[in-house]
């Protein structure tokens, strides 16, 4: 690995997947691992941002540092006719980046050349201005104001005013003059708005109507102006904040607010059929005034804003928020320059091509997306692809129509002469699109002072009578200006009570990298004028969002069909075994294998075969109304039917073992077997499962439950996902359910699996099929006990969980009923028991079984008998035999201490005669003594004398 290496100056280090308590214990970092470099506010990062770790242990690029400089304002890298030229630049001006500056011909340059990024943050050297030689064609500034840089809103930015004495035409004796040269605010900068407005206002001569360009001057001077009495007139505001007429009360503008764009989208949203709408805006009033206005209308119109993102000044977060949250129909409000940061991001999302569609503000530059930016990181490629097929609307700014307006032009012309004063590529320059709104607006101005001039002349007053604080010619000024109609170059020019231009909206597409016009939309007469030439990348407009299909997992019926054949097979041979059964109850065999517990496997099983169906059944079969019932009717069957069968079965293997495994005592006690006992323990055993599943309905009932999986998107159709659910039966409390239900029927199946392996070699007669029925609850205990919770781990995967749960429910029972039934009928068949039985009962009456079980149990009572007088027996032999020791030993002792004594005391034999010596009975003849009972009976063959001999 890598060791951990230190952060630049100012910056920090970002470790992914690695919180700070982590990356301080850690030393070394794994190979592969990346690490990001991260500086403080207001400084860049220069040299590598990424290192990786090398299979060497050094991370990638170590021979460039990385530092964290401070980067100077981006304003200085573009000159307005002319050219900023950076050395040694990053991404960005940082630290030692020079710019060297430039002007088009016929310009020259007013300030400093070049101009170097310092230590602090801040240029060297103040910006320059590229101002017209003498003698050049004049610009494109007319009456006050100038034109604006791209990327802010078009028009100017400064602000302009009119002179007293600026007479107006026919009705003021006067023409038209061209107003003194203003100051251009660079950059819509209110600051510096406010301090040439002061300048303008505090300096002759006497200003009577200001004219700012961009919305935040505008904002600033409007506000300001009504404590000069000064009516102000803009041509490239379109906040909708200024139509506020309590906080603007002098303000005009011919540039329509930018809530005009919002009832043509509502209009194309319903068009195309779209309901969802999410947007993304830079965080300024205007684009925050112009989103709620939108959402007022959206509302109205039974639309609906989903997502609504904002930004300062870096739209990743948000452009991925939309992509997380899957907006299709996408408004974006925002200035030029963060235009292109966007739909950077958004090429790098993927939230572009045949299922997005984005609506922009149309007064971008055409060529917008394919101006080189320092400040992202896409190519011009990149950029044009994603921006491809987007919808604009803009605020028709040249009259559509070929008719001639107040100025005995139409607006071809208009723009023809427009060209040819502004030379090569009009288009890029500042403010070319606004001109036709600049110069309606001073038509209007000089018609509102001829208008004014001629009211004034009534009350013997004129206009050069104005001053900040006479506000009698304001009011006339204002009225004026307030009733205002007429034909401009930009079309009909009115003003709403608000002070607003009312106009028509322009509607474009980017098709094929160019700009196409699609429609126009007259929100004051409601009437959309379509061309019907739109494209789509997908061939039809998207949807609004993706549809989500429902759609439910059934069971395969394939696999259904199966195993209900061979359910319905095993139902029909439950009933055979039973009728079986039945019919052979009297049959001795039967008798003794106890059958009317066989009676009960066989219904249990029947019933645990008869769950297979409502097992399968599902939303294919039957509706939601009827769920319920059918995970009930499962629950039942199968507990009820488990009961009955696997109970039957566990009673006679627990009543075999109770009885031949205990001790002798207890044996006799328990070898007297009474039947109702038998049915009393399943009795038991049914009645718990009874109570459990009554109390489970009742508390907590089985309802229908959903399970949704991950969404699938397929192939054929990018507007849909289809979301796969599966249906379920299941309770508020399943898990407790599930515990107690499978703890109580684990409990017996193992118990059942001790008791047929304890009893494995145990041979009686009273339950002839003990045997058959230990196999069976072999079987069934590791079927079931290998299957709950394998079916619980499946539940999700339907055929799975329905192929393991039915098939052990099948082979179970089948098991149970072929070992438990068909070797009784072989037997029967075979041996042709049935009938010997049934002509032996006819003739006697009863069985002859019965007498030799009978005589058998005597005699086995009899020999226990006798076995315990043989014990007695010898242990009273053996008390004999010990006292006979005794006395021969006391009398070999007196013989040895006193002969003669011995010899006048015992028999002495006579003249050659053997000594008679001392008789010690053998153990045979204490055993045949012992036997005298068992002579009795006739059993015994000992011999008289050898008894009489061991009396004497």
């Amino acid at each position: 690995g890598c060791q951990i290496i230190h952060p630049p100056r100012d910056g920090g280090i970002r470790y992914r997947g690695l919180t700070p308590e982590e990356v301080q214990s850690v030393r070394f970092l794994p190979f592969d691992y990346e690490i990001e470099y991260v500086c403080r506010p207001d400084r860049e990062i220069v040299g590598p941002k990424v290192r990786k770790c090398q299979r060497n242990g050094t991370w990638t690029a170590m021979g460039h540092p990385s530092r964290c400089l401070r980067t100077c304002p981006k304003m200085h890298l573009s000159l307005e006719n002319g050219q900023a030229v950076a050395r040694a630049m990053e991404r960005v001006p940082v630290e030692g980046t020079w710019l060297e500056y430039s002007c088009d011909g016929g310009f020259r340059l007013v300030g400093s050349a070049r101009s170097n990024c310092t230590k602090l943050g801040r240029w060297s050297s103040p910006k320059p201005v590229c101002e017209r030689e003498p003698g050049g064609a004049e610009g494109t500034r007319r009456a006050g104001g100038g034109t604006g840089v791209r990327g802010g809103f078009r028009g100017g930015s400064g602000v302009g005013g009119v002179p007293r004495g600026s007479g107006a035409g026919p009705g003021g004796g006067r023409n038209v003059q061209q107003p003194p040269r203003c100051p251009r605010v660079p950059q819509c900068d209110p600051g510096q708005a406010t301090k040439y407005l002061y300048e303008l206002l505090y300096n002759d001569p006497i200003k009577i109507i200001l004219m700012p360009g961009c919305s935040s001057v505008s904002t600033l001077v409007a506000e300001a102006a009504r404590m000069w009495n000064l009516i102000v007139l803009s041509y490239g505001s379109s906040s909708p904040a200024l139509s506020n007429r309590q906080r603007f009360p002098t303000f005009f503008r011919t540039h329509p607010s930018a809530t005009l764009h919002n009832p043509t989208r509502v209009q194309l949203f319903k068009k195309w059929g779209w309901t969802k709408i999410a947007t993304i805006q830079q965080t300024t009033e205007v684009f925050t005034s112009t989103l709620d206005d939108l959402d007022q209308r959206v509302k109205e119109a039974g639309l609906e804003i989903t997502f609504r993102q904002s930004f300062f000044s870096d739209p990743a977060a948000p452009v991925r928020n939309l992509k997380r949250q899957d907006a299709r129909i996408i408004v974006g409000l925002f200035y030029e320059t963060e235009a292109r940061k966007v739909f950077c991001e958004v090429y790098k999302e993927k939230l572009y091509g045949k299922k997005y569609v984005w609506f922009l503000i149309g007064w971008y530059a055409d060529n917008w997306f394919r101006i080189k930016d320092p400040a992202i990181n896409c190519t011009e490629a990149e950029m044009a692809e994603a921006v491809e097929g987007h919808v604009t609307t803009e605020i028709v700014m040249l009259n559509p129509e070929n008719t001639r307006s107040i100025s005995n032009m139409t607006s071809q012309e208009f723009i023809e002469k427009l060209q040819k004063r502004l030379g090569k590529n009009p288009e890029e320059t500042g403010g070319f699109q606004e001109a036709p709104l600049a110069y309606d607006a001073i038509w209007a101005l000089a018609l509102a002072l001829n208008k004014t001039s001629a009211e004034l002349v009534k009350k013997g007053l004129r206009l050069e009578d104005f001053n900040y604080n006479n506000k009698n010619i304001t009011d006339e000024i204002y009225r004026a200006l307030n009733s205002s109609a007429f034909e401009g170059v930009s079309g009909h020019v009115v003003f709403d009570a608000s002070g607003s231009r009312m106009a028509w909206t322009l509607i474009e597409q980017l098709q094929g990298g160019v700009y196409k016009k699609i429609g126009y939309y007259d929100s004051t007469k409601d009437n959309l004028s379509w061309y019907n030439n739109d494209k789509w990348i997908g061939g039809a407009p998207p949807a609004d969002y993706t549809k989500v299909i429902t759609t439910f997992r059934f069971l395969s019926q394939k696999l259904f069909i199966s195993v209900s054949v061979l359910a319905s097979l095993g139902i029909l041979l439950a009933i055979i075994c039973l009728a079986f059964n039945i019919y052979n109850g009297h049959v001795r065999y039967i008798q003794n294998s106890q059958p009317y517990l066989n009676n009960m496997t066989a219904v249990g099983c029947t019933l645990a075969l008869a769950a297979v169906f409502p097992l399968g059944l599902d939303g294919y079969h039957i509706g939601p109304g009827l769920f319920p019932f059918v995970c009930q009717a499962r629950l039942w069957l199968l507990g009820l039917g488990f009961s009955l069968a696997y109970g039957s079965m566990f009673t006679k293997i627990w009543w075999v073992h109770t009885v031949f495994t205990k001790k002798e005592e207890k044996k006799e006690k328990r070898k007297t077997l009474e039947p109702w006992k038998l049915y009393a323990t399943v009795g038991l055993l049914v009645g718990l499962d009874v109570v459990t599943l009554f109390i489970w309905q009742i508390v907590d009932p089985l309802h229908r439950t959903i399970e949704e999986f991950t969404k699938e998107e397929p192939k054929t159709d990018t507007d849909v996902s289809i979301l796969p659910q599966l249906e379920h039966c299941s309770s508020t409390k399943m898990n407790t359910w599930l515990g107690i239900f499978y703890g109580f029927k684990g409990l017996l199946l193992l118990l059942g699996i001790f008791l047929a392996y304890e009893t494995k070699s145990v041979s009686t007669e009273k339950i002839n099929d003990h045997r058959a029925v230990g196999m069976a609850i072999y079987n069934v205990a590791v079927l079931c006990l290998i299957t709950a919770p394998v079916t619980m781990i499946l539940s999700s995967q339907q055929d799975a969980a329905f192929a393991f749960a039915s098939l052990a429910v099948v082979f179970s029972s089948y098991i149970t009923l072929v070992v438990l039934f068909v070797p009784k009928m072989r037997r029967l068949i075979t041996r042709g028991e049935w009938q010997s039985e049934q002509q032996d009962t006819m003739k006697t009456g009863s069985s002859t079984n019965n007498n030799e079980e009978e005589k058998s149990r005597l005699l086995e009572k009899e020999n226990r008998e006798l076995e315990k007088i043989i014990a007695e027996k010898e242990e009273r032999v053996s008390e004999l035999r010990q006292q006979l020791q005794e006395r021969q030993q006391v009398r070999a002792r007196r013989r040895s201490s006193n002969p003669a004594r011995d010899a006048d005391n015992h028999f002495a034999p006579g003249p050659g005669a053997a000594p008679a010596p001392f008789y010690q009975p053998s153990l045979p003849l204490v055993r045949c003594l012992v036997s005298e009972q068992a002579d009795k009976l006739g059993r015994g063959n000992c011999d008289g004398s050898r008894v009489h001999l061991l009396y004497k």
